[in-house]
């Protein structure tokens, strides 16, 4: 007749090598499953419920917009549209520079120079947001022929701010200057904002 060890008749009994024999119980194997199982459900849920936050193919390909400036002379102004709102692509004439260059920064209701709305080696181009920072209205200027406000930049017919020629506010009531998207240049004549 066989002894008992006094375990549960769910244990059974293994060896190792080393120390002898330990007691690995069905139940454990049980548990281990259990939460293993519960595991894989939970990231089978929460997959889809993450993966549907991410933006979609069409979302992602309007995060950059890739533009061709060749075409575009000194002295003027295009339009495009970058995450479906207007951007102002000009071509400072160097008299443009000069005018904006000579303003007094500290003079200006959100102060910032040329250099500073440009980027190095491209000081001529000016990209901004074409959407005045008052209530949003898209302002003149960018196109041939529009009204540019009283410092040659950009005139906003809504509630009347003009911006001067580096597409800072100098008058009206919009409290701050075109936003400068973030944009970098590929080759000289290609920029891809965003």
């Amino acid at each position: 007749m066989a002894s008992t060890t006094g375990a549960a008749p769910d244990d059974a009994m293994t060896t190792d090598g080393d120390s002898g024999t330990h007691p690995v119980r069905r139940r454990d194997f049980i548990n281990i499953a259990a939460v293993s199982a519960a595991g894989v459900g939970g990231l089978a849920v929460l997959y889809p419920l993450i993966s549907q936050m991410a933006p979609s193919k069409d979302v992602l390909a309007e995060s950059t917009t890739e533009l061709d400036l060749s075409a575009i002379q000194p002295g003027q102004a295009v339009k495009a549209v970058f995450r479906k709102q207007p951007v102002f692509i000009r071509n400072l004439t160097p008299q443009e520079i000069a005018a904006a260059d000579a303003v007094d920064v500290s003079s200006l209701r959100d102060p910032q120079t040329l250099a500073e709305r440009t980027k190095a080696g491209h000081g001529n181009w000016l990209i901004t947001m074409g959407v005045c920072t008052h209530l949003g209205c898209v302002p003149l200027g960018a196109g041939e022929g529009e009204n540019k406000g009283e410092f040659g930049g950009y005139f906003c017919p809504c509630h009347g701010s003009h911006y001067d020629t580096a597409a800072r506010i100098r008058k009206g009531p919009a409290p701050t200057n075109l936003l400068v998207p973030e944009y970098e240049f590929t080759t000289d004549t290609t920029v891809v904002i965003g």
